[in-house]
């Protein structure tokens, strides 16, 4: 259960990293949107979670690897823009938020776009047999 000041740390980072983000990719790479899905800090504040929605998806990995290896700097970025209102910015583990594949792969199987599984029962993963 997250604290009240947990949520609202977490808000002031979400809202601050897609600025930072968002002008660095704009800068950097042209035409990738980088938003970010959720913000989970730690109860005693020292580590914040990030989840990052990429487009297009084959950029991902490319991307997440960039900002691993700017994260020092992102922080520093954000350490400015809220100095008014943190004493300390946590440490930032960024994270591909890979939901809305596993809702669109869940919408295809729905439509029938996707295999059937019982016509075609080769696509099933093989049960391993103890």
């Amino acid at each position: 259960m997250e604290t009240n000041r947990q949520k609202k740390i977490a808000g002031v980072l979400q809202k601050d990293l897609v600025d930072v983000l968002q002008s660095a990719a704009r800068d950097g790479m042209k035409g990738v949107l980088i938003s970010v899905t959720k913000v989970h800090v730690t109860t005693d504040l020292s580590q914040a979670k990030v989840y990052l929605s990429v487009f297009p998806n084959e950029q991902r990995e490319k991307l997440l690897e960039g900002i691993k290896s700017n994260t020092v700097l992102i922080r520093h970025e954000l350490a400015q823009r809220t100095r008014n209102q943190l004493r300390r910015v946590p440490d930032l583990l960024f994270y591909i938020d890979d939901s809305l594949d596993y809702i669109e792969n869940i919408d295809n199987s729905l439509r029938g776009k996707d295999d059937n599984p019982i016509k075609n029962p080769d696509i099933l993963d093989k049960r391993k047999k103890i």
